[in-house]
C-alpha cells in the first residue's frame, strides 16, 4: 500500500480544524527479563494486523471545531489501542464483532465531546465528522459520520462509498432536490449526523468492500469535495503517480478553486511490488515540495434527525 496523508489550511480560514491519521495496527511485546540471549527492555513486533486511515473535520466557532476533530481523533486511537479486544486478523463468520466495536468507538468520542461541552460552556455545540478505514487485506471496513467522503477508484470507475450525511442528501434521495442543485442548497451545509452538535445520538454507518490489486482509496473533507468535482477527482486518481503527488495535486486543485474551508485528503494506492518500486525510483528522482499545513473556523449548522443505522455491502465488482 502505498499512502499518503496532507492537510492544507485553504485560502479563506485562519485555523486549520481538520485532522487525519494513517497508522499501521501491531500487536508487540516489552521485553523486562529473561533468560534467552534477548537483551532485557527489547521491544518485539508482530506482523501488522491492519492498516487504520481516518480524516476529520471540526465545526464550531472559536477555535471549538479543532477541538472537537483533536479530541475525537485521540480518543478513538486510545480506543483502539487500549480497549478493543485483538480481533485484528477476524475471519468473516467474526466481522459483526469488528463492526459493533468500531460503532462502540464512535459512542465513546460521542460521550467525550459531550463531556467536555458540559465542562466548557464556550464549546458547546462543537462537532465533528468523522470517515475511518480499516483494511485487513483484501476486505475493506468503512465506520461514517458526516459529510467527510470515502472514495474507491477502480480504474476507469469512482464510486462514493459513503453517503453525506446532510439534509441536501436527504432531499435528493426523497427527489426533492436534483444531485446537481443539492450541491448549491444551503441544506448542503446541515448536517444531520454527526460527532457532538447539539445532540447526544450518533447514527454511524458501516460498509464493507473487498479490494483488489491496482485501487485508489480517496479520504477527504468536504474542503476538496465542495471545489473539486467527482470527475476532477476521477482524473487525478486516474493518473501514474504516487500518493503523495496525488494529495498536493488535489489540494492544488481546491486551491485553485478559492480554497474557501480547510482541505484534508489521504490517498492510499494498492499495488504489486514491481510497479512500487518504480514509483518509489521516480518519485525519488523529484524534488519534494513542502507540506501544507495551517488553521481555520468551520460553518456548517446542525440539524438531528432519527435514523437507522444501515450495513451497506459494496460489491467488489464496483
Amino acid at each position: 500500500m502505498d499512502c499518503f496523508g496532507l492537510t492544507d489550511i485553504g485560502q479563506k480560514r485562519k485555523v486549520n480544524e481538520d485532522q487525519f491519521l494513517l497508522a499501521d495496527l501491531t500487536k508487540s511485546m516489552l521485553i523486562h527479563q529473561t533468560s534467552l540471549s534477548i537483551d532485557d527492555h527489547t521491544h518485539l513486533f508482530g506482523k501488522s494486523q491492519g492498516k487504520l486511515l481516518l480524516v476529520a473535520d471540526g465545526m464550531g466557532g472559536h477555535q471549538a471545531g479543532d477541538r472537537a476533530s483533536s479530541l475525537t481523533v485521540d480518543t478513538l486511537t486510545r480506543y483502539i489501542l487500549n480497549t478493543m479486544p485483538w480481533f485484528f486478523g477476524l475471519h468473516q463468520s467474526e466481522e459483526s464483532d469488528l463492526l459493533d466495536e468500531l460503532k462502540v468507538a464512535l459512542t465513546r468520542c460521542q460521550d467525550r465531546l459531550k463531556a467536555e461541552a458540559d465542562t466548557h460552556s464556550q464549546r458547546r455545540g462543537m462537532g465533528t465528522t468523522l470517515t475511518m478505514t480499516y483494511i485487513l487485506w483484501p476486505r475493506l471496513y468503512v465506520v461514517h459520520v458526516g459529510d467527510s467522503r470515502c472514495y474507491l477508484f477502480r480504474n476507469p470507475r469512482l464510486e462514493h462509498v459513503t453517503t453525506d450525511h446532510t439534509m441536501a442528501q436527504q432531499m435528493v434521495e426523497r427527489g426533492v432536490l436534483s444531485p446537481s442543485d443539492a450541491v448549491a442548497s444551503r441544506w448542503s451545509h446541515v448536517l444531520w449526523n454527526c460527532l457532538g452538535g447539539e445532540t447526544n445520538e450518533v447514527y454511524p454507518e458501516v460498509f464493507k468492500a473487498s479490494l483488489q490489486i491496482g485501487d485508489t482509496l480517496l479520504l477527504c473533507t468536504d474542503g476538496l469535495t465542495r471545489c473539486v468535482t467527482d470527475e476532477g477527482i476521477k482524473g487525478a486518481l486516474g493518473k501514474d503517480r504516487g500518493a503523495e503527488q496525488t494529495c498536493r495535486a488535489l489540494i492544488d486543485m481546491a486551491n485553485e478553486q478559492g480554497g474557501p474551508d480547510n482541505i484534508t485528503v489521504i490517498v492510499a494506492r494498492f499495488r504489486n511490488k514491481s510497479s512500487s518500486l518504480a514509483q518509489a525510483l521516480e518519485q525519488q528522482a523529484e524534488a519534494a515540495v513542502p507540506n501544507g499545513t495551517g488553521q481555520g473556523e468551520g460553518d456548517r449548522e446542525f440539524a438531528v434527525k432519527k435514523q437507522a443505522t444501515p450495513v451497506v455491502s459494496v460489491p467488489a465488482s464496483t
